[in-house]
């Protein structure tokens, strides 16, 4: 079990001491709005330095306070004791790994690996074209740090760009042409592959909860080849020249990766159009269990699993089946209201806490 314990100064509603979670399955059970969640983004946070919650860090300061901090324990790969802290002080974080600064939130790759089930994971599913990118580049940013790179190279690329054709100063469009090139081809080739290991996973799974087949994950690159190649440098390059009055008139790159799609079809079509909202929450869930399974084949270690009240909106024969396709994990950790059936789903060594106002008692 990778968490051992964590302990909290000012950190939302949640009391300054230290929670104990040696087990390998961890369940909070409360209300609404007296704190799961806020545990489970503590965890989140100290994984990736950031919150799944909110872009503003300052948000997470309790009310009266001007700063917060939340310290984790975990066990790492050799079994030594090892700590995370994140802070933020005077408007600015400082994250801290065993007592030294990481400059990059990069370098916390692998260190907690967590995949986490929302509610909001439903926007993968019903929301804009970029929720979907986004979710497959966090699948690869979770364990490959050169494709963080190329991705940050690439948006770079993409602002100075825009900046460019939105003031009309079309000097530097050869070299930006070059440089989005260079980096979106690989963007598109990471996408392609993550996109055909994700097939392998998703599909069978919705079959065998639901009874219906053929389900895919459907990858349209905007930079489109035929016979579906991946496109060149060379390619790209003409592609970009071909376009570029077009872009000149918009003041904006009208292709690249910034515009690929990614759709779920059945036989050919569009599915989620004429799907339920129960088949849309479950393709969902199923989406992080998929992500969870990727990255476990891609570095040969299983995540910690956190799950927000997702299994809430399925019906009971859903809710019995999806927990039986949850993928391997390192460590549980889950929130239940207090009239879940959350007893059918612990083990003699899983740890139960009630939660009511910011407070944990061990049940």
């Amino acid at each position: 079990m990778p968490v051992l314990s964590a302990s909290y100064c000012n950190y939302r509603n949640l009391a300054d001491e230290t929670i104990s979670l040696v087990s390998r399955e961890v369940f909070f059970v409360g209300e609404n709005g007296q704190g799961k969640s806020n545990l489970l983004e503590s965890l989140y946070y100290a994984a990736y330095g950031a919150s799944f919650r909110t872009h503003a860090d300052a948000e997470i300061i309790r009310m009266g306070e001007t700063a917060f901090s939340v310290r984790t324990m975990y066990r790492d790969e050799s079994e030594s004791t090892s700590s995370i802290l994140v802070a933020l002080e005077n408007g600015k974080k400082r994250i801290e790994k065993n007592g030294k600064r990481v400059q990059d939130r990069k370098e916390l790759i692998n260190t907690m690996p967590c995949v986490l089930f929302c509610h909001d994971d439903l926007d993968f599913v019903v929301g804009e074209p970029e929720r979907r990118r986004f979710f497959i580049d966090q699948s690869l940013s979770m364990y490959d740090v050169m494709y963080i790179d190329v991705m940050r190279r690439y948006k770079r690329v993409l602002k100075s760009r825009n900046l460019s054709l939105k003031e009309q100063r079309h000097e530097m469009l050869d070299v930006y042409d070059l440089q989005l090139a260079q980096n979106g081809v690989e963007i598109e080739r990471k996408r392609r592959d993550a996109i055909f290991q994700f097939n392998q996973i998703f599909g069978k799974r919705y079959e065998e909860i639901t009874g219906i087949d053929g389900l895919a994950i459907r990858y349209e690159p905007s930079w489109k080849m035929k016979d579906n190649l991946i496109p060149t440098q060379d390619d790209v390059l003409a592609a970009l020249r071909e376009k570029r009055e077009l872009d000149k008139s918009l003041g904006t790159t009208m292709s690249g990766p910034h515009r690929d799609r990614i759709r779920f079809v059945r036989n050919g079509a569009n599915f989620i159009p004429e799907s339920s909202t129960g088949q849309r929450r479950l393709i969902a869930i199923l989406l992080r269990v998929a992500q969870a399974l990727f990255y476990t084949q891609a570095v040969g270690k299983k995540p910690i699993l956190l799950l927000d009240d997702v299994l809430l909106e399925l019906d009971p024969d859903k809710r019995q089946r999806v927990t039986q396709h949850l993928p391997a994990y390192d460590q549980l950790f889950c929130t239940f209201l207090p009239g879940e059936p959350y007893e059918r789903y612990r083990h003699s060594t899983t740890k139960v806490f009630t939660i009511a106002n910011g407070t944990w008692r061990e049940a």
